[in-house]
């Protein structure tokens, strides 16, 4: 590699919205987010899930029920 063309890594401080914090190796030295591992609903397993299917509901809009 060539020498003094590429950026420094240093220690950086990754802050979430809901108040999570880790430590990474980056440019910046702080980085601020919305969401992490610890709150989104993806990994947290708290997904909202539909109740009704789109059959469910065409039927209920059509009153199709036996």
């Amino acid at each position: 590699m060539k020498k003094n063309i590429h950026p420094e890594l240093k220690e950086c401080t990754v802050k979430c919205a809901c108040g999570n914090e880790f430590k990474t190796m980056s440019t910046k030295s702080e980085i601020q987010l919305e969401t992490c591992n610890k709150c989104n609903s993806f990994y947290t397993g708290k997904q909202v899930t539909a109740k009704r299917g789109n059959v469910q509901k065409f039927i209920d809009k059509y009153n199709l029920n036996k």
